[in-house]
Formats: C-alpha cells, sequence, structure tokens
C-alpha cells in the first residue's frame, strides 16, 4: 500500500498476525516513526525506531497493518537515536 496520507499520530502498528509492532508517533519521509515507549530495553531504550512504509498493507481503524508478521516487521526497524 504504502500510502501514508491515513496513517495518524497514536495509531497502533500490528504485524499480519496481529500482534503489536509499536505505536504511531508519526511519518517520517518514506518511513513511520513509533514512539520510543514502543523501543524496548537496554540499548534501545529511548531511541525512535522507524518501520518502512513499503511494510504497510493496510489502514483499518486506528490500525496500521503491515504485511509481514511482527517477528518479521522488527527485523525491518531502523533505529534512531533522538533526544526528543
Amino acid at each position: 500500500m504504502s500510502d501514508t496520507s491515513k496513517i495518524r499520530e497514536h495509531m497502533e502498528v500490528i504485524g499480519a498476525d496481529g500482534v503489536h509492532v509499536g505505536t504511531v508517533d508519526g511519518i517520517e519521509g518514506d518511513r513511520i516513526k513509533l514512539t520510543k515507549k514502543d523501543s524496548g530495553e537496554g540499548s534501545h531504550k529511548g531511541h525512535h525506531h522507524y518501520i518502512p512504509a513499503a511494510l504497510i498493507a493496510e489502514v483499518e481503524g486506528n490500525k496500521v497493518r503491515l504485511s509481514a508478521n511482527s517477528d518479521v516487521a522488527v527485523s525491518f526497524e531502523e533505529e534512531k537515536s533522538d533526544p526528543t
């Protein structure tokens, strides 16, 4: 799909398997920026993670469903250390 125009802040991002991947913080270019609270623990804590928009299968209600299962989608995440 890759159409990010329907995606809004605070929408839930789920994998094709229905498992929670993250929460939308915003759209930056061709990526979904996830909130820091979904960034995990340890060295991942406090970093924004990004999911490529190419993984979007559909936007349904208040959820962004990805074309990949959650475990695969997480492997596509990009990480960015960000003070905001």
